[in-house]
């Protein structure tokens, strides 16, 4: 009987492969990269900064249609229509802004700059990995003995949210994840309600950012939002940062209270899913699917199996910060001990949207991956192979 994990992670291989049959010395530079560089595997962005590799725009059509396979495999066909909206959305964002971005460079929303970059051998028997992103896409894989055993982080945003389309209906891309947060939310009944509602007012960001690992120690805050790039700016466009974060908080009387009742820790905060009625806890189920059914069917069910039961969604807490209206900045977080799906909508007038899905004990490969190691170690005394630039192992 055919394993369809396995069957995906080959196919990731081999389109992981044909790109890097494709590409010319320089290129394979900036794409292949040591799996065991840790620090660069776990590093991700969403901002329109470079994150690392090679970019769309920098290759030739062919190439540019290889990554585009690649980054199909690892998505559920909503999942990859969803990402390549997303891309396509900075045109959009850019005409918004009257063609004024900049970030520093000669074009600030492109849609040319979304990379990526292979950790490790995809032919070879080790761990191996990919990582595709740019502004308001980060997807991650991470593959063991031939098994997918991390996909997330798994960021999706979208800037404008809501955009005119002829005729109408508008443009929404994530338009699940805020209609059933908010469907749910206002399902509460009073005493729900208080469990539920963190603050009054919205951050106006995700509160675990970017960061590799979240919620440990006492818990986190938001990130600034120079933090949230690869390098920090300097000068003028560094002020010019700092104020876009002030503006935003100031525009939504954002308080230090209100950062401290959403701090996000290891411990989950909110409404227990324990407390929801029938018909509440299928819509929590809707909306965990948004999240986990945006990569492909043979990893998503799978995630979804945990909840499917009550035992499997009572673990999870519902929070809720800021305005239940729309239009008015929101945000919620749905966590539980492998679970961490986060929302904020509250920039440009709430029409500017972050979602992420998280799970602590496999991000980046997590728990498998370690035990993985251990037991090679057991087997291979003290002996790793050594690495070149391209992450081929000698």
């Amino acid at each position: 009987m055919t394993n369809p994990r396995r069957e995906l992670a080959s196919r990731m291989a081999a389109a992981a492969v044909a790109l890097l049959e494709s590409l010319d010395p320089d290129q394979r530079s900036l794409v292949s990269w040591p799996f065991d560089d840790h620090e660069e595997r776990t590093r991700w962005f969403y901002t329109p900064t470079d994150h690392g590799g090679l970019s769309i725009g920098a290759m030739r059509a062919a190439q540019q249609r290889l990554t585009h396979q690649l980054v199909a495999t690892g998505l559920s066909r909503p999942g990859y229509v969803t990402v390549a909206t997303v891309m396509g959305l900075d045109n959009v964002l850019d005409e918004l802004e009257g063609w004024t971005a900049s970030w520093g460079r000669e074009r600030g929303r492109d849609p040319g700059l979304y990379y990526v970059r292979i950790f490790g051998d995809p032919a070879g028997d080790g761990p191996w990995g990919w990582r595709f992103g740019g502004h308001h896409v980060s997807v991650n894989h991470v593959v063991v003995d031939g098994d997918v055993v991390g996909s997330t982080p798994n960021f999706l945003g979208a800037d404008p949210a809501n955009s005119p389309l002829l005729g109408p209906h508008l443009l929404r891309p994530l338009a699940g994840a805020e209609d059933l947060g908010r469907e749910l939310v206002r399902s509460l009944d009073e005493s729900q309600l208080q469990q539920a509602m963190l603050a009054p007012v919205a951050p106006v960001d995700l509160v675990s950012a970017n960061r590799p690992e979240y919620g440990a120690g006492e818990g986190d805050l938001p990130l600034p939002l120079g933090d949230v790039w690869r390098g920090r700016f300097d000068g003028e466009l560094g002020d010019r940062v700092h104020q876009i974060q002030v503006n935003a908080e100031a525009a939504a009387d954002l308080l230090p209270e209100h950062l401290e009742a959403v701090r996000l820790s290891a411990e989950s905060r909110g409404l227990s899913a324990a407390y929801l009625g029938p018909s509440q806890r299928e819509i929590l189920r809707s909306l965990l699917d948004v999240y986990v059914h945006r990569i492909p069917d043979a990893l998503a069910d799978d995630e979804a199996a945990k909840y499917a039961d009550d035992a499997g969604l009572d673990g999870l807490h519902f929070a809720w910060a800021g305005s239940m209206e729309p239009g008015e900045g929101h945000y919620y977080r749905v966590q539980g001990a492998a679970l961490l799906a986060e929302y904020d909508n509250t920039q440009r007038g709430a029409n500017h949207m972050h979602t992420v899905w998280r799970n602590p004990l496999t991000d980046f490969g997590g728990d498998v991956l370690r035990h993985h190691y251990e037991i090679g170690h057991r087997h291979v005394s003290g002996h790793t192979g050594a690495h070149t630039h391209d992450g081929h192992t000698h």
